[in-house]
């Protein structure tokens, strides 16, 4: 097998590069990208092989981007989940001590995620919007000032910084689900998940979104999610984006799609690929 180009939203050092590198076989070539429309796009393009995409965090919920990608932008298809813990660092110089630190970096997600430590043991310091987990550490390093960053251990080996403060996150139970994306999804392996996405081209009937739902459970298909997102056309019309267990292959998975394709105004699979399986 051919070494594959993997596009992630860089720079390096952050949880993209490490959900990544997670999917990388030795000789594969990660190709940063600096967002995520251009991480589909390097892919659409031929630059890449595979495109990685955060698209859930067990906190803060769907990652849109990815959602309005999918949906609207792209035919590249999900052949692979991986879930990445999201262990924050807090990084700085050797030796810095917590009580003389000044200035706190960091990605604001990553400062919301660890507000409890700031709170706790550096209230006392001035708090730094980052541009990600990569660049913060780079920040606090270069500082003039007594400066600490969160950071991934990723990061902390790119900027030569030190791990002052291990696992400073709030929940011990945060992780981010990425999916990588290339030109056709993945073969069925017997424990699959397909993701899909559906819609209606008419005005509002009783039952309209119980319907189609109501076929996945008449044929005893497991719906493990359910969100929307604003269709982009007409302001209260919604998309509707569902992940069910099994293959879009297998025959009683197939024949529900079809009956639910007849009944929406539209239906996209995004992909049916292995479900992720917890070490």
């Amino acid at each position: 097998m051919r070494p594959m180009r993997i596009s992630y939203l860089g720079p390096t050092g952050t949880y993209s590069e490490i959900a990544a590198l997670m999917y990388a076989q030795p000789h594969d070539t990660l190709v940063p990208q600096p967002a995520l429309p251009a991480v589909v796009q390097s892919v659409e393009a031929g630059q890449a092989d595979v495109a990685m995409m955060p698209i859930e965090n067990v906190l803060e919920g769907a990652v849109t981007t990815t959602l309005d990608l999918l949906i609207h932008d792209t035919a590249l298809m999900i052949c692979k989940e991986l879930v990445v813990p999201i262990k924050h660092q807090l990084l700085g110089k050797q030796g810095q001590h917590l009580a003389d630190v000044e200035v706190v970096y960091g990605h604001p997600q990553s400062l919301g995620q660890c507000r409890h430590f700031i709170d706790t043991h550096l209230r006392h310091a001035t708090i730094i919007a980052s541009l990600s987990n990569s660049a913060a550490p780079a920040e606090a390093l270069a500082s003039a000032r007594p400066a600490v960053a969160i950071g991934t251990l990723r990061a902390a080996e790119l900027t030569g910084a030190t791990v002052v403060v291990p696992d400073i996150q709030d929940s011990s139970h945060n992780v981010t689900r990425f999916v990588a994306l290339r030109g056709a999804d993945a073969p069925p392996t017997g424990d699959d998940k397909t993701s899909l996405c559906f819609g209606f081209d008419r005005e509002d009937q009783s039952g309209q979104i119980v319907r189609p739902l109501q076929i996945l459970a008449d044929a005893n298909i497991n719906m493990t999610k359910f969100e929307s997102r604003p269709s982009r056309a007409v302001l209260g019309e919604y998309i509707f984006l569902v992940d069910i267990n099994g293959h879009r292959l297998d025959p009683h998975i197939a024949a529900a799609l079809q009956k639910m394709r007849e009944i929406t105004g539209f239906l996209k699979i995004f992909g049916s690929y292995p479900r992720w399986q917890k070490d």
